[in-house]
């Protein structure tokens, strides 16, 4: 089907329930573009800068009203659900390790690695990524080449509303254990998020290299370096420590020649 045609049955079918069986067929469709890698829920069109296709986030929700419950069997583990795990690791060229999940609907590009973890609905994992052990990618985030993703590490799902930017990883970023990044938060190409760091729409992330402090909201600039921190705010009842994420430097092209990026991190004493 044309893409086109495609886009306008589903944006109709979103508008008016009324018209999914019509748009039946592009749903169908559209997920399985997206299972292939064939169309995104965010194009880049440069560093820092992404488009969000919302009608194919209304695809997905599309297919959740069409998708029927049904039994499924993994060995001799049992599920209910409309959505099935992929199978077909082998011939995507994707190293998924026991007991790892990549859900229909997603994709992993040739060359990236799941250890035990969990890839959700409209997430897309580009080559050379690690998803390490316990680490989610939730639905509709974008990870790009060569990241890793270290364990445990949180990436927050982002489905309604449809305009609304996925969480966003670019090329070469290195997220920590324990590490989340919630609520369309943005972390630009080769950042380094050290362990335990939280960053939500509203987390203020700080650079602090400077004189003077610089704040940043949803979003983590290029080649920064953060650490989990805490900031003095007034209440009521008296003054409080409250999150925050702090830039305490930048990644130098001389890190990446040391032995492990963790040995590198010692250089900013950040925990990984």
């Amino acid at each position: 089907m044309d893409q086109m045609k495609m886009q306008e049955l589903i944006e109709r079918a979103f508008d008016d329930r009324s018209q999914l069986p019509q748009a039946r067929e592009a749903v169908l469709e559209a997920l399985e573009l997206l299972t292939h890698g064939k169309i995104r829920v965010a194009i880049q069109k440069k560093q820092g800068d992404w488009e969000v296709q919302a009608w194919v986030k209304k695809a997905i929700l599309l297919y959740f009203g069409i998708a029927e419950m049904r039994e499924m069997n993994s060995g001799e583990l049992t599920y209910f659900d409309k959505i099935e795990p992929r199978r077909d690791h082998k011939e995507s060229g994707v190293r998924v390790v026991p007991p790892a999940v990549i859900r229909y609907g997603a994709f992993a590009e040739k060359g990236a690695i799941l250890m035990p973890s969990y890839v959700n609905i409209g997430a897309y994992v580009a080559t050379g990524t690690m998803v390490d052990t316990w680490a989610t990618v939730g639905s509709c985030a974008q990870i790009g080449k060569g990241v890793h993703l270290s364990g445990g590490v949180g990436i927050g799902g982002v489905l309604e509303p449809p305009q609304g930017r996925p969480v966003i990883i670019e090329d070469g970023a290195f997220l920590g254990s324990r590490a989340i990044v919630v609520e369309g938060v943005m972390i630009e190409e080769r950042a380094v998020i050290g362990a335990n760091v939280t960053l939500t729409g509203s987390t203020p992330i700080i650079d602090v290299t400077g004189p003077t402090e610089v704040v940043y909201k949803g979003r983590v600039p290029r080649e920064s370096v953060v650490i989990p921190g805490m900031r003095e705010k007034k209440f009521a009842a008296g003054s409080f420590g409250v999150p925050c994420a702090l830039i305490i430097g930048k990644r130098k092209s001389s890190t990446d020649e040391k032995t492990s990026l963790n040995d590198a991190l010692r250089d900013f004493e950040v925990s990984v």
